[in-house]
């Protein structure tokens, strides 16, 4: 789904004023119903974690954190069965998640008299059962359950999505008899930082010859793709050569302007490919030599 900056700018600023719950992602839907459930919650989770960085740095002063844990404390010493941590996070618009991760390294710090090293700490976050204190455990435990945009329960969704995009787009690819390499194979030769697949034999979309394709199980805001372009795709483009990035779940149009220089932007597995045959030379019955070039044919993708 192709969005204008103007769409894109409503979205944001109706998000801006919702807080994260999962009845935020209801309001959003009523609000823009003509746009998909998983390109708004992309923007959400997106918009969400710029506010989490823009107000890091307050939430992880020493005085909050000091106040945080005193306030845990004392909330938890009157009646541990409240969720003491989720409703501090509520009430001073903190992810619950980071709030969990704040005062579990604080209380960590004073069981064992240093700072918990982070392998330690995203442990215990993963798997509250291994925090020495029950009561602190199940105050964790609620925080990340209830955590919609943060935190190892989403990380690991994420993290699925992802693998299931990139599953998407390999099947697309055997279903249209065309060669590849995915990352796997491609570290086994040697190459670091990679696209999801490479062509062995490249194909024109849209009238540009693409050599590999990377695969964004997310909406592409300008924030994200700047940061994609710099880390990411103009290496692949210096390496390989000219390739496609999906998003799957849309982007701004304005930012699929670097197609001349080599790089497209795609909502969806590309409806229209050009198959671009290899060159190869044949001899002809007086023995001189011709090349077969571009064997091109059309194929038509499902929509």
């Amino acid at each position: 789904m192709r969005l204008s900056k103007a769409q894109y700018d409503e979205i944001a600023l109706f998000i801006s004023t919702l807080r994260p719950t999962r009845q935020c992602m209801k309001r959003l839907k009523e609000r823009f119903p003509c746009q998909s459930q998983s390109t708004l919650l992309s923007i959400f989770s997106q918009e969400y974690q710029k506010m989490i960085k823009r107000t890091h740095a307050k939430h992880h002063t020493p005085e909050a954190v000091e106040m945080y844990y005193a306030r845990y404390l004392n909330e938890v010493a009157r009646d541990p069965k409240v969720p003491i941590l989720l409703e501090l996070a509520n009430e001073v618009d903190f992810s619950p998640a980071l709030m969990a991760r704040t005062v579990l390294e604080r209380f960590l710090e004073d069981h064992d008299g240093q700072p918990p090293t982070k392998p330690v700490l995203s442990s215990m976050l993963r798997d509250p059962s291994l925090i020495p204190d029950p009561v602190l455990a199940n105050q964790v435990h609620l925080c990340i359950i209830n955590d919609c945009f943060n935190g190892p329960l989403v990380d690991g969704i994420k993290h699925a999505i992802g693998h299931e995009h990139e599953v998407l787009l390999r099947q697309k690819l055997k279903e249209h008899n065309l060669a590849f390499l995915d990352e796997d194979q491609l570290r086994l030769k040697g190459y670091d930082k990679t696209p999801d697949v490479i062509l062995e034999v490249p194909v024109a979309v849209d009238g540009h010859v693409i050599h590999w394709i990377e695969s964004k199980a997310s909406f592409g805001d300008e924030a994200s793709h700047k940061t994609y372009l710099h880390d990411q795709f103009w290496s692949y483009w210096n390496r390989f050569g000219p390739g496609l990035v999906i998003y799957w779940y849309g982007f701004i149009e304005d930012l699929d302007c670097n197609r001349e220089r080599g790089i497209l932007l795609k909502d969806g597995f590309p409806e229209t490919l050009v198959m671009l045959g290899s060159c190869m030379a044949q001899t002809d019955e007086h023995g001189q030599h011709t090349k077969n070039c571009l064997n091109e044919t059309h194929q038509e993708t499902e929509s």
